[in-house]
């Protein structure tokens, strides 16, 4: 069993979803990212923004692995920093297309 922190961007959020329910099916512990509640991105304030990024990274902190979830190969700027983050930790990389 692995921990799992799931990153990607929240365009890919029905993806996501999937994803973490198969790696749970297959006997892994998966921490999800959350998804926006609001229906409006933007009607979160700077303060929550940047809470929601910290709690995100101590995910990846507590996994042994982050899933980049990168559907057609599209990876954003959040995410990208999200990778650097878990190698600096030197957690294991798992890519969504090499498991497709």
């Amino acid at each position: 069993m692995k921990i799992i922190t799931i990153c990607g961007s929240l365009k890919f959020k029905e993806e996501m979803i999937k994803i973490s329910e198969e790696m749970e099916l297959k006997g892994n512990c998966v921490l999800p990212v959350i998804y926006p509640t609001k229906a409006d991105k933007d009607a979160y304030t700077e303060e929550e923004h940047q809470m929601l990024d910290k709690m995100h990274k101590e995910k990846i902190k507590l996994s042994d692995a982050i899933l980049v979830v990168d559907v057609n190969g599209y990876i954003g700027s959040s995410t990208k920093s999200e990778i650097e983050f878990a190698k600096e930790l030197g957690k294991e990389i798992i890519y969504y297309h090499d498991l497709v």
